[in-house]
């Protein structure tokens, strides 16, 4: 099968390179091995069958999506703004290393999530003091449009094809480079390119993002699918939810500055 996704933690999976076809639920193959026989069974768990399956995936992100609300509510009660920026430097670290070394281990993933929590809650807060209930503004915003690109992407609506998947991946790469670009030259003169200096180019900027961020849940999605469906081991699970988990931070970051945005255009 062909690995569609475009996130890093997910594009560097060496058992893909192992699976000689995609297979579905329903293509029962015409074995004796027991462990064959029930993961194509109505109920059939990674437990059970030792590979990855959809539900699983849904579980583990719960689970990170949990540890965050955690931390984040914690660092909000306790006022503790001032560890936002420490916490992404951190988050940044760790999870470039479970991207690029493939970790799976939950331990590791769901310390990214606490950690990764303690920056939502930081950034979160001070966008709540200088706008108030714009978090929860954000919140339904990324639900939403998280829950829109899952219909249309479970509809048939939005089908991954390689060259969508090469547009997704150029343009999330080149976006990349210009927040990279941006950051540099920040050093050198305020506000570096004034991509986030607010009006309507930052406002452009964070629709742009909004909708990549978007297409890469359609592929984050894609992959969780077309993974389960191939067998992958269950220890996957873990990168595949962590992977999905990186895309949605990214969005309601995206989703909560372009309301600041508007909020300051009133």
């Amino acid at each position: 099968m062909r690995n569609t996704s475009s996130n890093p933690a997910l594009t560097r999976i060496p058992a893909f390179a192992s699976a000689n076809r995609a297979v579905g639920f329903n293509d029962r193959p015409q074995t004796a091995d027991p462990i064959e026989q029930a993961y194509y069974g109505p109920t059939a768990t990674s437990r059970d069958t030792g590979r990855m399956t959809v539900e699983d995936v849904t579980v583990r992100t719960g689970i990170m999506l949990a540890t965050i609300i955690a931390t984040g509510g914690l660092t909000w009660y306790l006022e503790l703004e001032a560890l936002a920026i420490p916490a992404a430097i951190v988050a940044l670290v760790i999870g470039l290393v479970i991207s690029f070394k493939q970790v799976t281990k939950p331990a590791v993933i769901l310390a990214y999530a606490a950690v990764e929590g303690i920056f939502l809650g930081g950034i979160s807060k001070l966008f709540n003091n200088a706008y108030d209930g714009i978090v929860v503004q954000a919140i339904i915003g990324t639900l939403g449009v998280a829950a829109a690109m899952l219909f249309m992407y479970r509809s048939g609506k939005i089908r991954v094809t390689p060259k969508f998947t090469k547009m997704v991946f150029a343009a999330t790469a080149g976006y990349a480079v210009l927040i990279l670009v941006n950051f540099v030259a920040s050093f050198f003169t305020s506000g570096g390119l004034g991509l986030f200096d607010g009006g309507l180019f930052s406002m452009a900027i964070c629709l742009f993002a909004i909708g990549l961020a978007s297409l890469n849940l359609v592929l984050d999605f894609d992959f969780i699918q077309k993974g389960a469906e191939a067998g992958l081991p269950e220890k996957y699970g873990w990168l595949a939810a962590f992977g999905l988990v990186v895309t949605l931070v990214w969005l309601y970051v995206e989703v909560l500055r372009l309301l600041s945005y508007l909020r300051d255009g009133d």
